[in-house]
């Protein structure tokens, strides 16, 4: 064990909701702006697609009803694909290359393909291929926020806060299908969704730039060094030497363990 990595921390209480504001919108908010950011981009613009993608195939593509569905399939396929074959690159080539490459790239093909379908080029077919090309890295990109949120705070709240910030999301991501729904109406006007999908991909975009201002780069670092935890006592290095036997946990390339003082 490395002695000039350990830190000793005292064991505290449950954290409260005080605490946690605290630690969240206070000591970490740059951090709390980022979550939030990578989160809701991510939770409207899948909702908004996922949840009116029927609607778009049977009013614009005269999908029928019973059809509509194996779309969606391959539409699976493209966002379990990127999280497959790229996301070990959060971690080689670094969180904030590639969230915000993913999200960036996602929103810019989600213009193109915005403009495509308003000029009516698009078929259901390849409709459904743009969507897997995009979802393939928005997917990627929208799993390393989940785990972004997991990281960045103290490991007290680090449950905590991935709930708070999952809840925010959700609560915004809701309204990207009443919108889009609203924009497809009875009318099917396909400028009126050009305009939706435009939103979309320039929220994603701006994803990406907030990645890129606020990012951490958490890839191959213990967690405790990415956020100090609450309960830590002192930095065990400052003084390794001259201790007196008791017990101490200490935490040390990211493994926990207990050990006597000094030993």
């Amino acid at each position: 064990m490395d002695d000039t990595s350990a830190i000793e921390i005292k064991p505290v209480p449950r954290t409260g909701h005080l605490t946690l504001i605290r630690v969240l919108f206070v000591d970490y908010w740059p951090r709390s702006v980022l979550g939030a950011t990578l989160m809701i981009t991510q939770s409207f613009l899948y909702n908004a697609i996922f949840f009116t993608y029927t609607l778009v195939l049977t009013k614009f593509y005269n999908v029928s009803a019973a059809n509509a569905p194996f779309y969606l399939i391959a539409f699976a396929g493209g966002n379990l694909l990127g999280p497959l074959t790229i996301g070990r690159l959060f971690d080689t080539i670094g969180r904030k290359q590639m969230i915000a490459g993913t999200y960036t790239i996602s929103g810019a093909l989600l213009a193109v393909t915005a403009y495509l379908f308003e000029q009516g080029i698009l078929t259901a077919a390849t409709q459904t291929i743009a969507w897997c090309v995009i979802f393939f890295f928005a997917s990627a990109g929208a799993s390393a926020a989940y785990l972004t949120v997991s990281e960045i705070f103290p490991l007290e709240v680090r449950a905590q806060a991935i709930a708070v910030f999952f809840a925010i999301a959700q609560c915004v991501g809701a309204i990207g299908p009443v919108f889009y729904g609203h924009l497809i109406g009875n009318d099917s006007d396909p400028f009126k969704l050009y305009v939706g999908y435009l939103i979309g991909g320039g929220l994603m975009i701006f994803g990406g730039v907030v990645e890129i201002v606020l990012g951490i780069a958490a890839e191959g670092m213990p967690l405790e060094e990415v956020a100090k935890p609450l309960s830590v006592v002192r930095q065990a290095a400052e003084s390794v030497s001259n201790l007196q036997p008791t017990s101490e946990t200490v935490v040390a390339g990211g493994t926990w363990a207990t050990r006597a003082r000094g030993a």
